[in-house]
């Protein structure tokens, strides 16, 4: 059984882009777009990207493996989002299946197992109201 519900699973499938958020050894947090993708069989959130094993956020998530993963919309007066605060684990091989439009995407990929889900405005709501689901898993 997944940790995510439906709605949180069709919103990560759907969605293009995302923002991770890393810790450096100086202790200062460091936030970039990333391109992503929701992996089903693992139940995890990949992330990686063209010359990712060269990157901060690599590096980063290497040697502190808690890191916060964010996908997010607004829209006129609403807004729909979902945060992954979870454990990131670093692979050598396989990044370059993340996204196909790519080729040059790198081996490299962190993945992201989550520990707390967070999500507002992606469960279906009553008219005038405002769904969020936050739950440690």
């Amino acid at each position: 059984m997944s940790v995510f519900t439906d709605a949180e699973r069709e919103y990560l499938t759907s969605a293009t882009l995302g923002r991770i958020a890393t810790v450096g050894p100086d202790g200062q947090p460091h936030v970039v777009p990333v391109t992503f993708a929701f992996n089903a069989a693992e139940d995890t959130v990949d992330v990686g990207g063209i010359d990712f094993g060269n990157s901060k956020k690599w590096r980063d998530g290497r040697r502190n493996p808690k890191v916060t993963f964010l996908v997010d919309e607004s829209w006129g007066k609403g807004a729909k989002a979902i945060e992954i605060r979870g454990t990131a684990e670093a692979h050598e091989t396989g990044g370059e299946s993340i996204h196909p439009r790519f080729p040059n995407f790198k081996p490299e990929f962190l993945r992201i197992r989550p520990r707390r889900i967070v999500a507002w405005g992606v469960e279906p709501a009553g008219e005038g109201t405002f769904a969020v689901n936050a739950r440690d898993v």
